[in-house]
């Protein structure tokens, strides 16, 4: 039987209000309540954005969730991992007031935020999934003892995997920083001729494997993990990069997290097309959305409601996001790969919510 994606319309500019009243409609016509039950620990996957974004989700959404969660008797928290790169979700106390600022405290949400992968993103546990990559992985530690996954992503672009949906949610946002950086390990980085040596990627290295040489940016590849933020801040198109290979390993790897971080949960997934831009909301920038608003998704298969993004991105518009994001990415790998590992389906049933 194809799984169920729901699927309910906002105009395009929908007030956070509007939007809050259309993921509650959608959790109730998907019956979400029905998998929570009383004292379970229900972890929300959100993603606050990075400081100076201003597209990110909105708190008065997560809240419609917190609240349906907390009528059922679930302990309903926030969570998140901290990022490799610098900037303000590093660790979890710089990460927690950030959040805090952008209105995702308990005040505002009803619900308190929890850093599931410790102080520094060391906190883990190994799952055991027998990929196509890895024989096990590493997620976020308080993953391990949660209940019940309800990922709320925002959907946009990704300058490395194409589409940024539910599956890079999961994948990369509830993984440990040793997964990160397994979801990374293929990638190699070099700097171009036209460097201008502005040094911005030196100072956003988490690793300061880029020193200057010879009056251009160089990378030590031996202190490289990988992150790809050098790629995510550079301005001149000065960073080398092998996209064919290597961003399709770091699709497959963020799936096989995926799948370890729902391994034996009970879990429903919303996915959130308003605001989409070109690139994820790790960049602490201003950006305009590049679509028109759709509407929301919503589904307890993770592959179909991020198939079902790239289905209802196309039809509203020329191309599908991840094409229009980044044509050079094909986001089918992990959409395919996630089948290919049992994480879920490309082939669905469209449920209209009213």
């Amino acid at each position: 039987m194809k799984p169920k994606v729901y699927f309910i319309e906002l105009k395009d500019g929908a007030e956070p209000h509007e939007q809050a009243e259309a993921i509650k409609k959608l959790y109730n016509s998907a019956g979400v309540s029905d998998i929570i039950s009383e004292h379970d620990f229900v972890a929300i996957k959100v993603h606050a954005g990075e400081k100076g974004n201003i597209t990110h989700m909105k708190p008065e959404v997560v809240k419609a969730v917190v609240d349906e969660v907390k009528a059922k008797g679930g302990l309903a928290f926030l969570t998140e991992t901290s990022t490799l790169y610098k900037g303000e979700r590093s660790n979890a106390v710089k990460h927690l007031l950030h959040a805090h600022n952008t209105g995702f405290g308990i005040e505002n949400t009803g619900a308190p935020f929890i850093m599931s992968d410790g102080l520094l993103g060391n906190s883990e546990g190994e799952v055991t999934i027998n990929g196509e990559l890895h024989e096990t992985v590493q997620v976020a530690g308080e993953i391990i003892g949660t209940d019940v996954i309800l990922s709320i992503s925002h959907v946009t672009g990704h300058i490395v995997t194409g589409l940024g949906g539910c599956i890079k949610n999961i994948g990369m946002g509830l993984s440990s920083r040793k997964g990160k950086r397994q979801q990374h390990a293929s990638m190699h980085p070099s700097i171009k001729d036209s460097c201008i040596l502005c040094k911005k990627c030196m100072s956003w290295c988490p690793e300061h494997a880029i020193i200057e040489k010879n009056n251009k940016a160089w990378i030590i590849q031996e202190k490289c993990v990988g992150c790809g933020e050098c790629l995510a801040v550079c301005r001149y198109d000065s960073v080398a990069f092998d996209w064919g290979a290597e961003a399709g390993y770091t699709q497959k790897s963020m799936t096989e997290h995926a799948l370890g971080a729902v391994k034996g949960k009970k879990c429903f997934f919303f996915n959130l097309m308003v605001d989409m831009t070109k690139d994820c909301d790790c960049f602490g920038t201003v950006q305009k959305k590049i679509i028109p608003d759709i509407g929301i998704l919503a589904s307890n298969d993770p592959v179909a409601v991020d198939m079902a993004t790239l289905d209802m991105t196309l039809k509203k518009n020329t191309n599908n996001l991840a094409q229009i994001a980044y044509g050079n990415q094909n986001a089918l790998i992990q959409i395919d790969h996630g089948v290919k590992i049992g994480l879920g389906s490309k082939e669905y049933e469209l449920v209209m919510v009213k």
